[in-house]
């Protein structure tokens, strides 16, 4: 007899050959298979799972961000992979990002679930038969979207070109194998790149279906005790995020797209290409259409009673784990993160306006004075202060480089999703704050039709049957932001696609900046990798002035166009003879 364990279920190998039985005994509460299949509690715990398997904070890169391998910010985190992955370190058999044996341990969970947990033999409800129905539904829902999220980060991960030009995805599975199939190498093939989106919209519709678009109120099927399940905006959500990918330069194959070196390509079917953002525009105004008006951008920390109606999918936990890993060190931190100089010159000036352009007002001996309100919100720097107290970055002072060990190696540290709570981290009287951990949310939402929609019909150019523009979402997000951009956005738009088209690149760098976009964003747009991430130091001359010197603080070795990719895991590649990506 199999037996299952409650929320700890065994994962799956890819070979699931190599596995003698997929789901071992444990020591105790064990249950077997009569008792999973028939004891609701149980039979949604293996569901669960799926969930429980998704990160659950944002620095969940060996206690990193994902910026940290991108020109956004190094780690002073030394012992990380995540330390050295931004020389390049990054090969098959040894990859730091490699998710493939999660995702495949959830889908079977998921098809497990999907196969014997929605059957009549498990009530969820015994006191009403149309209650026990909405929750079968509910969790059916729940279902389709957590294998459109696996399949996504699949496809986010291993997605992409290979050696003789084609676009492939990953192995799409919808089902539990037999042992006969299981154990047959030659079943495993990597499906294209498109038919992995079609399989992931098909999840995200049959989700949108069955799921309640939020959860409110005291229902105890689609009540407020709910929330954190998927829901039908989180669906759409998903869905249009996948189209964004799915239409960009990366990830078509080389009759429409090829790559003529690092940072730059050449469309090749441009009837194709516009197409595949058409496409992702629609997707995307779809999901607006039910998603109404967007907030200003969420960098702190909420009380985790009320979710802000931003967030479309969310984790929240209730500690300091990251004020830990991320206060500077005169804070009793760890000052893991340094955000770059590279990231501080994304941020505009108030008016809109790139730092350093006419009209922009930016004056290099007073650098932060006027700036976007948003770089407060993500980044702690030099006057700044933290829990009431403010920093000092001038070399000799107690946040600069070479103050702690730990010390800022960039003249900067993170302020984005940390506690503002006053001496938080007092040794004698810690004190812990609610995070949220937003996977999903509207502002990004927006950020997607708006790539999409400049990409279909340009700037100006509104949507078939619908009022909005790339350049009207810009202007939206730049006024809920606090910006008065209107005039130099109408300029930008002035000029063309490809000028707000880079517009657009910033404004999601910036937007969404330590929430793990970049380093992909990066990559689908086939954007250069190698740039050196560069710092600030701060001096006071004789005069008591400050002088802000820039500085490369680390290079960044993705010097090849096979680092648009990531390697498939080597013992799949070996195992089930799959296709590797370009270059591997």
């Amino acid at each position: 007899m199999k037996k299952y364990t409650f929320y700890s279920l065994l994962f799956l190998c890819m070979s699931i050959a190599a596995c003698e039985d997929i789901l071992e005994p444990k020591v105790d509460n064990t249950y077997g298979d009569e008792d999973t299949w028939r004891l609701p509690e149980k039979a949604e715990g293996v569901l669960l799972n799926a969930y429980a398997n998704i990160d659950r904070q944002f620095d969940s890169y060996g206690n990193n961000f994902l910026d940290v391998a991108t020109d956004n910010a190094v780690t002073n985190n030394y012992g990380s992979a995540f330390y050295t992955i931004g020389g390049g370190a990054i090969s098959s058999p040894s990859n730091p990002l490699a998710i493939w044996g999660d995702a495949y341990t959830q889908f079977r969970n998921i098809h497990m679930f999907m196969e014997k947990g929605l059957g009549e033999n498990i009530i969820y409800n015994l006191t009403s038969a149309t209650t026990n129905q909405q929750h079968k539904n509910r969790l059916k829902g729940e279902a389709f979207f957590l294998r459109a999220w696996w399949g996504f980060k699949l496809l986010q991960h291993y997605g992409g070109k290979t050696n003789n030009g084609q676009a492939l995805g990953y192995p799409i599975i919808t089902r539990i194998l037999t042992d006969q199939e299981a154990t047959n190498p030659g079943l495993f093939k990597r499906n294209t790149y498109q038919e992995c989106l079609d399989q992931i919209s098909r999840d995200c519709d049959s989700a949108a279906y069955y799921l309640p678009t939020t959860y409110a109120g005291e229902d105890q099927i689609v009540g407020s005790a709910q929330i954190g399940r998927a829901t039908k905006l989180a669906a759409l959500a998903l869905k249009s995020r996948a189209y964004t990918y799915g239409a960009s330069p990366a990830y078509q194959p080389n009759d429409v797209t090829q790559i003529t070196g690092m940072g730059s390509f050449t469309v090749v079917n441009n009837a194709t290409y516009l197409a595949n953002w058409e496409k992702a525009a629609k997707v995307s105004y779809e999901a607006i259409t039910q998603l109404g008006n967007f907030s200003n951008l969420i960098a702190k920390n909420y009380n985790a009673a009320a979710t802000p109606s931003e967030f479309l999918f969310r984790f929240y936990h209730n500690n300091r784990a990251l004020e830990t890993r991320n206060y500077p060190p005169s804070y009793l931190g760890s000052g893991f993160t340094g955000p770059s100089q590279n990231l501080v010159d994304a941020f505009p000036m108030k008016n809109g306006r790139p730092i350093g352009t006419p009209l922009s007002m930016y004056d290099p001996n007073s650098p932060y004075a006027g700036r976007d309100p948003r770089l407060d919100s993500t980044i702690l720097r030099h006057g700044g202060s933290l829990g009431g107290v403010p920093l000092d970055m001038v070399l000799g002072g107690k946040d600069a480089q070479g103050a702690f060990p730990q010390a800022t190696r960039t003249g900067y540290y993170l302020r984005k999703w940390l506690s503002d709570i006053p001496n938080m981290l007092d040794p004698e009287s810690p004190q812990n704050d609610h995070h949220y951990h937003v996977l999903l949310r509207k502002t990004e939402v927006y950020l997607n039709f708006a790539e999409a929609a400049n990409e279909a019909w340009g700037p100006t150019g509104t949507i078939p049957d619908g009022n909005i523009s790339a350049l009207s979402v810009l202007k939206s997000i730049r006024t809920a932001a606090g910006l008065n951009s209107d005039d130099y956005l109408g300029e930008v738009a002035g000029q063309g696609k490809s000028a707000f088209r880079a517009l657009i690149q910033n404004e999601r760098r910036i937007v969404l900046a330590f929430e793990n976009h970049w380093f992909f964003d990066m990559r689908r747009w086939l954007l250069p990798l190698n740039n050196p991430v560069m710092g600030v130091k701060i001096t006071r001359d004789t005069n008591g002035a400050l002088q802000y010197n820039k500085y490369e603080v680390e290079k960044r070795g993705f010097n090849d166009v096979r680092y648009y990719y990531l390697p498939l895991p080597y013992d799949e590649v070996v195992k089930n003879q799959l296709v590797n990506n370009l270059g591997w």
